[in-house]
């Protein structure tokens, strides 16, 4: 048993999302967003030294010694599965441990909008999960996916660094590849599976023109692209997608993506107010007449508007109002809702009508940001 395996079964037993274990420091778990240091002392550089490159194999180390940096899925017998990064830091080396879930969770369970159904049972085009680091995106990603494989007969094709949930066939046929084992570049990977027949194509991270040119490309031929990108709001997705690409290139962008997509997640992660748990917000932008011209136009800034205003029997919802139904349920409280929201005052008139409505005066200003 690597020495590491005694931190990660407390990071699973404490129900914990993350350990980070850095030279110079404690090792440190996040707790429902939290960071909470262990009661363990300061990690010296050559320990934390021999701590993470015990997990490593041979190929891991030769790549870690010429980039400094390395990814990989870590599993340990009976306790679970991990993302991990490894890196360099000013005190040596530093790591990151994603806890992957033994199960995965249902859309139904996670409790996503309806709209995300409706998603999944398209044929072709552009979904884009969005959300900023620790949201949840790969979690309803693979909700996504183990939903398809339940419903359809369809050959998914996922491009993962590195893979973390591990989808069994039940309908679909199913085909998992991970940067630096499988391929050598996710570019090449997409490339090559535009010629394995897919049907839906999970491409990860939408992170340079190369990407998005050919995950554009296979939406436009018949395929069902989902990808993510680190963005706090439907908007801010579209604006980053087309500011990834070089000027010249930009306008044909925006032209097939008028067409292409069919909805952006936009989603954030809140504590439960019973602080036993966190659920997912979640912004919905779909594909209208409206959403296409608003795209064609560059017209990204109107988009929050536009879904401000939104029917919510449409499936689209602004992130806020998401927020502001959960906080009316009694799901999380105020204070929780208002923290992550994207425009607090706008919610804080809300909650504040709402306290009104119940009869209750006090104002949430003097207790909020």
């Amino acid at each position: 048993m690597a020495r590491i395996d005694s931190f990660l079964r407390v990071v699973v037993d404490q129900n914990a999302s993350d350990l980070h274990f850095h030279a110079g420091s404690v090792p440190i778990i996040r707790y429902l967003g939290d960071l909470v240091p262990l009661p363990y002392r300061v990690l010296g550089e050559e320990e934390t030294t021999r701590f993470l490159t015990e997990i490593m194999t041979t190929e891991q180390r030769l790549l870690f010694d010429e980039t400094q940096e390395i990814d990989f899925a870590y599993l340990i017998a009976g306790v679970g599965r991990f993302r991990v990064n490894i890196f360099t830091q000013a005190r040596g080396l530093g790591a990151v441990f994603r806890v992957i879930p033994a199960r995965l969770a249902t859309m139904g369970e996670l409790r996503l909008p309806k709209a995300l159904w409706k998603l999944t049972e398209l044929t072709n085009g552009l979904v884009l999960v969005t959300g900023p680091t620790g949201s949840g995106k790969t979690t309803t990603l693979a909700a996504m996916i183990d939903e398809i494989n339940r419903t359809s007969a369809r050959h998914i094709i996922t491009i993962e660094d590195p893979i973390e949930y591990v989808h069994v066939p039940v309908k679909c046929a199913i085909t998992q590849r991970e940067l630096g084992t499988h391929t050598e570049s996710a570019a090449g990977a997409l490339r090559a599976a535009l010629r394995e027949s897919p049907d839906v194509l999970v491409v990860g991270e939408l992170r340079d023109y190369e990407m998005i040119s050919l995950a554009l490309s296979a939406a436009e031929t018949g395929v069902l692209v989902l990808g993510t990108l680190h963005t706090n709001s439907a908007a801010k997705a579209l604006d980053r997608l087309i500011s990834a690409c070089p000027e010249d290139a930009q306008s044909q962008v925006v032209s097939v993506l008028s067409f292409v997509l069919k909805g952006v997640i936009a989603q954030h992660l809140c504590k439960n107010a019973t602080g036993d748990g966190r659920v997912a917000v979640v912004e919905t932008l779909l594909h209208s007449h409206a959403v296409s011209n608003l795209i064609r136009e560059g017209k990204f800034f109107q988009i929050d508007t536009y879904l401000r205003a939104a029917d919510v029997s449409t499936g689209m919802q602004h992130l806020d109002y998401a927020i502001f139904e959960y906080i009316k349920e009694g799901v999380v409280t105020a204070e929780e809702g208002l923290s992550v929201a994207n425009e607090p005052e706008m919610l804080r008139v809300l909650v504040d009508g709402l306290l009104a409505e119940r009869g209750e005066t006090a104002s949430l200003k003097a207790s909020t940001p």
